[in-house]
C-alpha cells in the first residue's frame, strides 16, 4: 500500500470516527432534552437508555458528562432537617400507642377465632352423636389438631 493511500484512508477513519462522535454526542443532547421536558431524573444509566449511546462514550466525554453530573445534582432533593429530639420521642411514643393497640386488637380477633373454632367442634360432636343415635352410618373419624 502507498503511503497516499494510507493516508487517504487514515484521513477517511478519521473522519468516519468523528461523525460517529458527533450523532452520539447529539443523540445524548437530545435525551438529555427529552428526559428534561418530562420531567425524568438526569442520570448517566437514564441518558443511555434514551440514547443508546455507550457506557464507556458518557463517562469519556467531558462535556457531556459534566452536564450529566450537573443536572442531576441539582435534581436531587435537599434532605429535611432532622426532628428535635422532643419530636422523635413523641414521634416514639405515638407509634408504641398505635403498637400496643394493634397488639390487643390481634389478641382479641385470635380469642374469637378460638371461640368460634370451639363452638364448630362442639357442634361436629353433636351432628355425630346424632347420626349415630338415628343410626346413620358415621363417616370414620378423622385425626383433629388440637387449639391453636
Amino acid at each position: 500500500m502507498t503511503d497516499d493511500a494510507r493516508t487517504k484512508r487514515t484521513q477517511t477513519l478519521a473522519a468516519a470516527a468523528k461523525a460517529k462522535s458527533q450523532a452520539k454526542t447529539a443523540a445524548a443532547e437530545k435525551a438529555i432534552r427529552t428526559l428534561v421536558k418530562r420531567g425524568e431524573p438526569i442520570t448517566f444509566q437514564a441518558v443511555q437508555r434514551e440514547a443508546a449511546v455507550p457506557h464507556a462514550f458518557r463517562y469519556n466525554h467531558p462535556d457531556l458528562r459534566g452536564r450529566i453530573e450537573r443536572l442531576r445534582a441539582q435534581a436531587r432533593p435537599v434532605p429535611a432537617p432532622a426532628p428535635a429530639a422532643d419530636e422523635q420521642g413523641s414521634l416514639v411514643l405515638a407509634l408504641t400507642g398505635q403498637i400496643t393497640r394493634l397488639k390487643k386488637q390481634h389478641r382479641e380477633e385470635v380469642q374469637a377465632l378460638r371461640d368460634a373454632l370451639e363452638q364448630a367442634h362442639g357442634e361436629n360432636l353433636d351432628l355425630r352423636r346424632e347420626l349415630a343415635r338415628r343410626g346413620g352410618d358415621a363417616p370414620p373419624r378423622t385425626r383433629t389438631t388440637g387449639l391453636c
